[in-house]
């Protein structure tokens, strides 16, 4: 059987932390930013976790 391979453009999206859940950067932070709350972009700017239904789809495709 031969290796599994990374889909890079899932490689450059997501990281494992140091428990084994999938960290992932929040989305609606890159333009138009003049109409939202500070504490909305505050809120954008830390990663978040990928929900517990993805996970595994995105395993699969960082081939873990």
């Amino acid at each position: 059987m031969p290796k599994m391979k990374t889909r890079r453009s899932a490689a450059k999206r997501f990281k494992l932390t140091g428990t084994g859940r999938i960290r992932r950067n929040k989305a609606n932070h890159r333009h138009m930013l003049i109409r939202r709350s500070k504490s909305a972009k505050r809120k954008m700017r830390n990663a978040g976790l990928v929900s517990s239904a993805e996970e595994k789809r995105v395993r699969k495709m960082l081939g873990i």
